[in-house]
């Protein structure tokens, strides 16, 4: 390790080390003595739960089977919770309750007595112990709000005694999350936890007092994670997705209720939606840069139904780092960005200057993507350079990335200058150039990468080039292989029509063409990581560098 990377994983863990000496003494300070701490005795409200459900999975839990995480586990009649569960993710899964809401698609009578028969299981085995998987903050904010949205299933017809235990055990949960919020890791999970108590503090009718002061907490963490262009911290484009599941219910029941609702709340909301459209490929699906894996589309469209701020995409989103290119029915999006802080990059990607291609109904060059189950070995694989559409020297990524057992998976190191420019042609051409120096103290070179689109979007031009620090094109290779990677969608099918020419046809017969002028196209394995169904195999096309630049073509056909 470098040894600048190591004074800065000193300075990382120290501040670690003290967030969480900070979440110790919350713990222990007596919940009688926190400002904002309120009980619940009661629910008033039920958040709607825009996300979409599925009648299959309902069965699944009438009858003991719970799909989640890629798993499956047959409780055989037994409660899930008194069994050992197949992975971490399925534990995180089980213990959030996000299941509950496929119950709205079969709420019979015995559905919704199952339903409050497992949530019974959990207040009795868990409810008392907060302590591993079921009491991990991220863990008990989600499990907040899906008690709070789908309480109607669980309360229906519940005697008195099993409503006094599901409003003590909430009030527990909320609790225990206000003591460590403020010393939550940075970034999305803390947001989270906010959203939650203030779900809570409205739901279960708080003093006005605990009310607002959730809502102040709200507007400050809202005010740190959403940038001004609307995109998260995280640069992740599935964050602000899973952000507006939560937050639009949020803004309603403020409303429904007749509370003031906190000032930042609805004006984020309104700044976020530009970035999703931005992060919205002509397919309808969603970019995958930066820890993003694919959604629902049906997720997607119950989100964006409540879109009040029309217009079209912006064409950059600048303090996220990422441009957009488009023309005609063909979109570009561009990763021209890095990680705000080491803390904010635990699922930044090393994709500097990644793109991703769609045209149509079709995406056709994309990155790998980030595996929705997948153990941590192939979910680092997916971060590397080599998973995303963009140039690699040597195997290395341009970022390192790496772990520790007190911070996790972050990013070290990695390009700290990227420089952007963007025009407009006299011929309505859209051309982006941007360089990052990720490089350059491994290998010494600044990777520059140009794209050009034509205003109909039919016809693309891309160069990528190695330059010296200064700026100058470098006169020889680095001493290691330099490979440009373009990753297929696994829905597209490859054919070779020359050494230097691909054809991608998509399932309904829209097509591009992939062409170098020199040197020779090969056609590579690879692997999606993202599919909704899982990781798949794939293709890739790799040209390797011959000398300081290439540049490659494609064309649509008509």
């Amino acid at each position: 390790m470098r040894i600048n990377d190591r004074v800065r994983l000193i300075s990382l863990h120290v501040a670690e080390s003290w967030r969480r000496m900070r979440q110790a003494a919350a713990i222990v300070m007596p919940s009688a003595v926190q400002r904002g701490a309120f009980r619940l005795n009661r629910v008033v409200v039920a958040p709607t739960d825009l996300r979409a459900i599925d009648s299959f999975v309902a069965d699944e839990v009438f009858n003991g089977r719970f799909p989640l995480a890629g798993r499956v586990l047959d409780t055989e009649g037994q409660s899930p919770f008194e069994l050992e569960l197949p992975s971490v993710q399925f534990a995180r899964r089980l213990h959030g309750f996000g299941w509950l809401r496929h119950i709205r698609a079969d709420k019979t009578a015995a559905a919704c007595e199952n339903a409050r028969w497992i949530t019974d299981q959990w207040i009795t085995l868990h409810g008392g112990r907060s302590k591993g998987v079921a009491w991990d903050s991220e863990v008990v904010s989600r499990r907040i709000i899906s008690w709070l949205s789908h309480s109607p299933i669980v309360l229906h017809e519940a005697d008195a005694g099993f409503y006094r235990r599901f409003t003590s055990s909430l009030g527990q949960q909320v609790r225990h999350l206000q003591r460590r919020a403020d010393s939550m890791p940075e970034g999305l999970p803390r947001l989270k936890a906010r959203i939650a108590i203030a779900m809570a503090s409205i739901a279960a009718e708080a003093r006005p007092a605990a009310v607002r002061r959730a809502g102040r907490l709200l507007d400050r963490e809202l005010e740190r994670q959403v940038l001004a262009d609307g995109s998260h911290v995280s640069r992740n484009p599935q964050a602000s997705v899973d952000l507006l599941f939560d937050l639009l219910p949020l803004r309603q029941s403020y409303i429904n209720l007749g509370h003031e609702v906190p000032a930042k709340l609805i004006p984020v909301i309104d700044r976020m939606y530009p970035a999703v459209r931005f992060f919205r490929h002509s397919s309808g699906d969603l970019a995958l840069f930066n820890g993003a894996s694919s959604s629902l589309a049906t997720d997607l469209m119950s989100v964006l139904r409540y879109d009040e701020t029309a217009g079209q995409p912006f064409k950059a989103l600048p303090h996220g780092g990422y441009h957009r290119l488009s023309g005609g029915d063909t979109t570009i999006l561009v990763d021209t960005g890095k990680p705000l802080s080491a803390r904010l990059s635990s699922t930044a990607h090393a994709g500097c200057l990644s793109f991703e291609l769609s045209s149509g109904r079709n995406r056709f060059l994309i990155n790998s993507g980030s595996p929705r189950f997948a153990g941590e070995r192939l979910r680092q694989l997916a971060r590397a350079t080599a998973a995303h559409s963009t140039v690699c020297i040597g195997d290395v990524s341009s970022a390192r990335i790496a772990q520790s057992s007190r911070l996790g998976t972050i990013m070290l190191s990695g390009p700290s200058k990227i420089e952007v420019e963007r025009q407009t042609g006299p011929d309505g051409s859209d051309r982006l150039s941007a360089r990052h120096d990720g490089y350059v103290k491994r290998f010494g070179v600044l990777h520059e990468r140009e794209i050009r689109i034509n205003e109909q979007g039919t016809k693309i031009a891309g160069r990528d080039r190695l330059l010296l620090p200064d700026g100058l094109p470098t006169p020889n290779l680095p001493g290691a292989e330099v490979i440009a990677r373009f990753h297929v969608h696994p829905t597209i099918t490859v054919e070779r029509s020359d050494a230097r020419k691909i054809r991608l046809v998509a399932p309904d017969g829209e097509s591009w063409s992939f062409s170098i002028p020199v040197g020779e196209i090969a056609i590579g394995e690879d692997v999606f990581f993202a599919d909704v169904s899982g990781i798949r195999p794939s293709q890739q096309l790799e040209i390797v560098f011959e000398g300081p630049e290439i540049r490659w073509f494609l064309a649509h056909h008509a």
